[in-house]
Protein backbone atom coordinates (compact mmCIF):
# COMPACT_ATOMS: atom_id res chain seq x y z
CA UNK A 1 0.00 0.00 0.00
CA UNK A 2 1.06 3.61 -0.55
CA UNK A 3 1.67 5.80 2.49
CA UNK A 4 -1.68 7.50 1.90
CA UNK A 5 -3.56 4.20 1.66
CA UNK A 6 -1.78 2.89 4.75
CA UNK A 7 -2.68 6.06 6.69
CA UNK A 8 -6.35 5.82 5.67
CA UNK A 9 -6.46 2.15 6.60
CA UNK A 10 -4.87 2.76 9.99
CA UNK A 11 -7.27 5.63 10.70
CA UNK A 12 -10.20 3.46 9.61
CA UNK A 13 -9.19 0.72 12.04
CA UNK A 14 -8.68 3.21 14.87
CA UNK A 15 -12.12 4.78 14.35
CA UNK A 16 -13.91 1.53 13.53
CA UNK A 17 -15.30 2.75 10.20
CA UNK A 18 -14.01 2.05 6.69
CA UNK A 19 -13.01 5.30 4.96
CA UNK A 20 -12.02 3.71 1.64
CA UNK A 21 -12.89 0.46 -0.20
CA UNK A 22 -9.34 -0.76 0.41
CA UNK A 23 -9.69 -0.07 4.13
CA UNK A 24 -12.97 -2.01 4.17
CA UNK A 25 -11.25 -5.10 2.74
CA UNK A 26 -8.35 -4.74 5.16
CA UNK A 27 -10.69 -4.41 8.15
CA UNK A 28 -12.48 -7.63 7.21
CA UNK A 29 -9.17 -9.45 7.68
CA UNK A 30 -8.11 -7.49 10.77
CA UNK A 31 -11.24 -6.46 12.72
CA UNK A 32 -9.33 -4.85 15.58
CA UNK A 33 -7.52 -1.60 16.30
CA UNK A 34 -4.02 -1.01 14.87
CA UNK A 35 -0.83 -1.36 16.88
CA UNK A 36 0.74 -4.09 18.98
CA UNK A 37 -2.09 -3.92 21.53
CA UNK A 38 -4.87 -3.82 18.96
CA UNK A 39 -6.04 -7.37 19.68
CA UNK A 40 -6.14 -6.93 23.43
CA UNK A 41 -9.17 -5.63 25.31
CA UNK A 42 -8.62 -2.00 26.19
CA UNK A 43 -9.81 -0.31 29.35
CA UNK A 44 -13.08 1.57 29.09
CA UNK A 45 -12.70 5.00 27.53
CA UNK A 46 -13.74 8.14 29.39
CA UNK A 47 -16.91 9.96 28.35
CA UNK A 48 -14.74 12.63 26.76
CA UNK A 49 -12.76 10.07 24.75
CA UNK A 50 -15.94 8.43 23.48
CA UNK A 51 -17.37 11.77 22.35
CA UNK A 52 -14.07 12.84 20.81
CA UNK A 53 -13.80 9.61 18.82
CA UNK A 54 -17.35 9.99 17.53
CA UNK A 55 -16.59 13.52 16.39
CA UNK A 56 -13.45 12.27 14.67
CA UNK A 57 -15.43 9.52 12.94
CA UNK A 58 -17.81 12.09 11.49
CA UNK A 59 -14.96 14.35 10.37
CA UNK A 60 -13.11 11.48 8.76
CA UNK A 61 -16.11 10.20 6.81
CA UNK A 62 -16.60 13.60 5.21
CA UNK A 63 -12.88 14.33 5.04
CA UNK A 64 -13.24 17.82 6.48
CA UNK A 65 -11.21 20.03 8.78
CA UNK A 66 -12.18 20.79 12.37
CA UNK A 67 -13.03 24.38 11.48
CA UNK A 68 -15.42 23.22 8.75
CA UNK A 69 -17.17 20.83 11.11
CA UNK A 70 -17.50 23.51 13.81
CA UNK A 71 -19.06 25.96 11.33
CA UNK A 72 -21.55 23.30 10.23
CA UNK A 73 -22.34 22.52 13.88
CA UNK A 74 -23.10 26.17 14.66
CA UNK A 75 -25.47 26.30 11.69
CA UNK A 76 -27.11 23.05 12.77
CA UNK A 77 -27.66 24.43 16.27
CA UNK A 78 -29.48 27.48 14.89
CA UNK A 79 -31.90 25.37 12.85
CA UNK A 80 -35.12 23.92 14.17
CA UNK A 81 -35.03 20.23 15.04
CA UNK A 82 -32.35 17.96 16.48
CA UNK A 83 -28.91 19.51 16.22
CA UNK A 84 -27.11 16.22 15.52
CA UNK A 85 -29.43 15.23 12.70
CA UNK A 86 -29.27 18.75 11.28
CA UNK A 87 -25.48 18.55 11.31
CA UNK A 88 -25.26 15.40 9.20
CA UNK A 89 -27.94 16.69 6.83
CA UNK A 90 -25.94 19.89 6.29
CA UNK A 91 -22.71 18.00 5.63
CA UNK A 92 -24.48 15.68 3.21
CA UNK A 93 -25.28 18.57 0.84
CA UNK A 94 -21.58 19.22 0.24
CA UNK A 95 -20.73 18.76 -3.44
CA UNK A 96 -18.01 16.18 -2.79
CA UNK A 97 -20.36 14.13 -0.61
CA UNK A 98 -23.05 14.02 -3.31
CA UNK A 99 -20.53 13.17 -6.04
CA UNK A 100 -19.64 10.14 -3.92
CA UNK A 101 -23.23 9.15 -3.13
CA UNK A 102 -24.13 9.34 -6.83
CA UNK A 103 -21.47 6.75 -7.66
CA UNK A 104 -19.32 9.13 -9.71
CA UNK A 105 -16.38 8.44 -7.36
CA UNK A 106 -15.35 5.47 -5.22
CA UNK A 107 -14.15 7.40 -2.15
CA UNK A 108 -14.49 10.79 -0.50
CA UNK A 109 -10.90 11.66 -1.44
CA UNK A 110 -11.52 10.82 -5.10
CA UNK A 111 -14.76 12.85 -5.13
CA UNK A 112 -12.93 15.86 -3.71
CA UNK A 113 -10.16 15.48 -6.29
CA UNK A 114 -12.72 15.43 -9.12
CA UNK A 115 -14.19 18.70 -7.88
CA UNK A 116 -10.85 20.42 -7.25
CA UNK A 117 -9.55 19.37 -10.68
CA UNK A 118 -12.55 21.10 -12.26
CA UNK A 119 -14.36 18.08 -13.69
CA UNK A 120 -17.73 18.77 -12.02
CA UNK A 121 -20.48 21.22 -12.96
CA UNK A 122 -23.56 22.28 -11.01
CA UNK A 123 -26.41 23.49 -13.22
CA UNK A 124 -23.89 23.98 -16.02
CA UNK A 125 -21.51 26.09 -13.94
CA UNK A 126 -18.02 24.89 -13.07
CA UNK A 127 -17.57 24.45 -9.32
CA UNK A 128 -14.14 23.64 -7.88
CA UNK A 129 -14.97 23.88 -4.15
CA UNK A 130 -15.72 20.52 -2.49
CA UNK A 131 -17.56 22.38 0.29
CA UNK A 132 -20.03 23.95 -2.16
CA UNK A 133 -23.56 23.41 -0.82
CA UNK A 134 -25.90 21.92 -3.39
CA UNK A 135 -29.51 23.11 -3.25
CA UNK A 136 -32.67 21.12 -3.91
CA UNK A 137 -33.30 20.73 -7.63
CA UNK A 138 -29.72 21.41 -8.71
CA UNK A 139 -28.07 19.11 -11.26
CA UNK A 140 -24.57 17.74 -10.70
CA UNK A 141 -22.85 16.53 -13.85
CA UNK A 142 -19.44 15.82 -15.32
CA UNK A 143 -17.89 18.32 -17.70
CA UNK A 144 -18.27 17.20 -21.33
CA UNK A 145 -14.52 17.29 -21.96
CA UNK A 146 -13.96 14.96 -18.99
CA UNK A 147 -16.63 12.36 -19.78
CA UNK A 148 -14.39 10.23 -21.99
CA UNK A 149 -11.67 9.72 -19.39
CA UNK A 150 -11.20 6.23 -17.95
CA UNK A 151 -12.03 7.63 -14.51
CA UNK A 152 -15.55 8.57 -15.52
CA UNK A 153 -16.14 5.72 -17.94
CA UNK A 154 -15.70 3.32 -15.03
CA UNK A 155 -18.27 5.31 -13.07
CA UNK A 156 -20.70 5.44 -16.02
CA UNK A 157 -20.56 1.65 -16.26
CA UNK A 158 -21.47 1.31 -12.58
CA UNK A 159 -17.96 0.27 -11.65
CA UNK A 160 -18.21 1.58 -8.09
CA UNK A 161 -21.51 -0.10 -7.20
CA UNK A 162 -19.87 -2.94 -5.26
CA UNK A 163 -17.94 -0.66 -2.92
CA UNK A 164 -20.58 2.02 -2.28
CA UNK A 165 -23.90 2.01 -0.43
CA UNK A 166 -27.12 2.03 -2.43
CA UNK A 167 -27.95 5.44 -3.94
CA UNK A 168 -30.10 7.28 -1.34
CA UNK A 169 -33.60 8.46 -2.13
CA UNK A 170 -32.73 12.16 -2.12
CA UNK A 171 -30.73 11.73 -5.34
CA UNK A 172 -31.91 10.94 -8.84
CA UNK A 173 -28.95 9.45 -10.67
CA UNK A 174 -28.35 8.74 -14.36
CA UNK A 175 -24.93 7.15 -14.32
CA UNK A 176 -24.83 6.58 -18.06
CA UNK A 177 -25.15 10.36 -18.43
CA UNK A 178 -22.77 10.98 -15.50
CA UNK A 179 -25.25 13.18 -13.70
CA UNK A 180 -27.31 13.34 -10.53
CA UNK A 181 -29.94 15.70 -9.17
CA UNK A 182 -30.60 16.54 -5.52
CA UNK A 183 -34.39 16.18 -5.51
CA UNK A 184 -34.95 16.95 -1.81
CA UNK A 185 -33.13 17.57 1.43
CA UNK A 186 -31.33 14.51 2.86
CA UNK A 187 -32.73 12.99 6.05
CA UNK A 188 -30.43 11.53 8.70
CA UNK A 189 -32.05 8.08 8.64
CA UNK A 190 -31.13 7.55 4.98
CA UNK A 191 -27.63 9.06 4.99
CA UNK A 192 -25.01 6.25 4.90
CA UNK A 193 -22.77 7.68 7.61
CA UNK A 194 -21.76 5.76 10.74
CA UNK A 195 -22.00 8.14 13.67
CA UNK A 196 -23.76 8.62 17.00
CA UNK A 197 -24.59 12.24 16.29
CA UNK A 198 -25.80 13.00 19.82
CA UNK A 199 -22.29 12.30 21.11
CA UNK A 200 -20.92 14.85 18.64
CA UNK A 201 -23.41 17.41 19.96
CA UNK A 202 -22.36 16.60 23.53
CA UNK A 203 -18.69 16.99 22.59
CA UNK A 204 -19.20 20.54 21.33
CA UNK A 205 -21.68 21.44 24.08
CA UNK A 206 -19.06 20.63 26.72
CA UNK A 207 -16.44 22.91 25.19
Amino acid sequence: MSNTSRSKTRLSRALGVALTPKAARYMEKRPYAPGEHGRTKRKADSDYAVRLREKQRLRAQYGIREKQLKIAFEEARRRQGLTGENLVEILETRLDALVLRAGLARSTAQARQMVVHRHILVDGQLVDRPSFRVKEGQLIHVKTRSEGSDLFQVAAAGGHAEVLPKVPGYLEVELDKLQARLVRSPKRAEIPVTCEVQLVVEYYAAR
